[in-house]
């Protein structure tokens, strides 16, 4: 059996990888946020909810508003759900 040691890793790739995984992690919590909100939400008025759907392209937006205008049919839908106020 040989022992070879395993080269390290550089510091540019440490750095990248990190990176990476704390922009993954950002993502899913971003993204779990809004899934709870327009799926499970207390209120559709949740203001971290209603700015992360601001934001997201037009067919998501379209798919969060229309669970929101499922779940609470007499209320006012958010802002950004509304036609024009993207």
């Amino acid at each position: 059996m040989t022992d070879r040691a395993q080269r390290p890793q550089s510091r540019t790739a440490l750095v990248a990888s990190v990176a990476f995984a704390i922009v993954l992690a950002a993502a899913g919590t971003v993204g779990w946020r809004w899934y709870h909100y327009v799926t499970a939400g207390a209120s559709p008025y949740d203001e971290v909810g209603i700015e992360v759907n601001r934001r997201l392209p037009q067919a998501l937006r379209d798919w969060g508003c229309a669970r929101i205008k499922e779940r609470f049919p007499r209320a006012v839908p958010p802002y950004g759900c509304q036609p024009g106020q993207v």
